[in-house]
């Protein structure tokens, strides 16, 4: 199950990151909701918040030792356990991103939210929720 969720992750991501690069690119930004919500096209050659700009290969390096790591735990735990689909949600995401970097040399983001400060991806999306689920099952459960 968890392979079919990294898959299902890096597709979701890579399908609206095209559908941001086809639609999106030539106008820049569409208010979904006025304010609140837009899809607005952006290149990030950085990480979060567009922080350690242009270190692509910096990057690409810590992305595959993490998925390494995300790898070897998802094969040391078991199958059908919650951990093993939080990891398979990090992983699909840092993929998702991966894909852009080797490929264009930086990822496209695309959701803003205005009150946030930083415009993401799904990729981002399913790396955040992951990592939240996994802290949250790290500190209040024994065994999941």
């Amino acid at each position: 199950m968890a392979i079919v969720i990294v898959a299902f992750v890096v597709f979701l991501d890579q399908l609206t990151k095209y559908l941001a690069v086809k639609y999106l690119m030539l106008i820049g930004s569409y208010p979904v909701i006025k304010n609140f919500f837009h899809l607005t096209y952006v290149e990030n050659k950085g990480a979060a918040f567009g922080m350690l700009q242009n270190k692509t290969l910096f990057f690409i390096i810590i992305t595959v030792i993490v998925g390494a790591v995300l790898i070897y735990s998802m094969i040391k735990l078991p199958e059908n356990s919650v951990y093993n689909y939080t990891l398979a949600m990090i992983l699909g995401g840092a993929i998702g991103n991966l894909i852009d970097r080797v490929r264009l040399g930086y990822v496209v983001d695309f959701i803003d939210f205005k009150f946030f400060p930083a415009v993401f991806n799904v990729a981002d999306s399913f790396i955040v929720i992951g990592a939240i689920i996994l802290g949250y099952l790290m500190i209040f459960k024994e065994k999941a």
